[in-house]
C-alpha cells in the first residue's frame, strides 16, 4: 500500500471505474466529491476521508480505509474502502425498485424499423 495515492488512481484501484481515465473524467464532472467538494483526478488522498461517488444511477457513500495505486482483484479493491450502510441500504432499495417497475423506454432501441413505423402510423391513423 501506498503513501501517496492520487484520487482517479484510488477509484481505479479500488474497482469503482473500469479504467483511470473513466475514473478521472467521472471526478472532472462532479461525480465524485471528497467531503462533499468537487475536487481534481490528481489530488491526492488520505485514509479516513469521505467520497461520494456516482456511477451511472449508483450512489455510494465510501470511507477511504487504504491506499493503492495498483489495480488487484476484487478482493484486495475491497478492503481499501468502507460503505455506509445507508448507501448500501439505498442501493439495495433502488435496485429492488427498478426490478419491480421496469421503465417502459428501456426495451426500445433506437429507430423503429420500417415494420415498426408502419405499425405506429396505422396506430396514429395517418397512413394505411
Amino acid at each position: 500500500m501506498d503513501g501517496i495515492v492520487r484520487l482517479d488512481k484510488w477509484l481505479w484501484a479500488a474497482r469503482f471505474f473500469k479504467t483511470r481515465s473513466l475514473a478521472a473524467t467521472a471526478v472532472e464532472r462532479g461525480q465524485v466529491r471528497v467531503a462533499g467538494e468537487r475536487v481534481k483526478p490528481a489530488r491526492t488522498l488520505r485514509v479516513g476521508e469521505r467520497l461520494s461517488i456516482q456511477r451511472g444511477d449508483e450512489s455510494f457513500d465510501v470511507v477511504v480505509s487504504g491506499l493503492s495505486a495498483v489495480r488487484g482483484p476484487a478482493s484486495v479493491a475491497r478492503l481499501l474502502y468502507a460503505e455506509a450502510a445507508e448507501s448500501v441500504a439505498r442501493r439495495t432499495q433502488a435496485r429492488e425498485a427498478a426490478r419491480l417497475m421496469k421503465e417502459p423506454a428501456a426495451a426500445i432501441r433506437g429507430r423503429p424499423s420500417k415494420r415498426d413505423a408502419r405499425v405506429l402510423r396505422r396506430l396514429a391513423g395517418t397512413q394505411e
